[in-house]
């Protein structure tokens, strides 16, 4: 499959194994190299996600996501429709690792600055036509701007979606993995964390509209 051009719409999807979209997120590209395909978006970016996340979000309430991922174990949810707030998103996700690496930014005064880098586990990435698909494991590493400390998030939800079998054995000896590799990265300043000097000087290009989802996303079970 060809390469995406800088600057082009791509959607990122969280898929169940069911098939089923669980997440869509309109990106727009900065590039994509072997290394990593980095992608971005700005507050108003389009998005769809299980109403009940939505409803976790709207009210504060992480109980509700809870019964969000009770519902994924169910096989039962409906989307709504989801709007990106607060935050430049900047995202660079490996073809094959189990994680990307995404930088948070948000205003300072007259422009933005680098609020903290966060490691979200996920599936490798899957291309398609309109973007790649992924699958959020839940486990977070939140690590400060200046890479020198970093903290876990989500263990608690982590452990219950593992209860349910969301998460199988098998994805999560992936996940061990993966924690090690990243924490490497940190150790070493290796991959992204080599370049985190120029990733932190990154801003959302004003000549790009903000990103749209091209379509409706599909809840039919296949």
């Amino acid at each position: 499959m060809r390469g995406f051009e800088t600057g082009q719409t791509v959607v990122r999807r969280d898929v169940h194994r069911s098939g089923r979209v669980w997440s869509e997120l309109a990106l727009r590209v900065v590039a994509d190299t072997g290394e990593a395909l980095v992608t971005a978006c700005a507050p108003g970016a389009q998005a769809r996600w299980p109403a009940l996340y939505a409803q976790a979000r709207a009210e504060g309430d992480r109980s509700v996501r809870t019964e969000a991922f009770d519902a994924m174990a169910a096989g039962e949810w409906e989307l709504a429709a989801g709007m990106w707030q607060e935050t430049d998103l900047l995202l660079w996700k490996p073809p094959t690792s189990w994680f990307s690496v995404n930088a948070f930014f948000v205003p300072d005064g007259d422009g933005r600055r680098l609020r903290n880098w966060y490691v979200n586990f996920e599936h490798p990435t899957r291309r398609t036509g309109a973007g790649f698909d992924t699958l959020d494991l839940t486990v977070d590493l939140v690590v400060a701007p200046d890479l020198a400390r970093w903290q876990w998030k989500d263990e608690d939800e982590y452990a219950h979606v593992r209860r349910l079998g969301i998460v199988s054995d098998t994805e999560h000896r992936a996940v061990d993995a993966a924690r090690g590799d990243v924490l490497a990265m940190l150790t070493e300043r290796s991959g992204v964390f080599a370049q985190a000097q120029r990733w932190a000087s990154w801003r959302w290009d004003a000549a790009w509209p903000t990103p749209c989802l091209p379509r409706p996303a599909t809840t039919t079970r296949r």
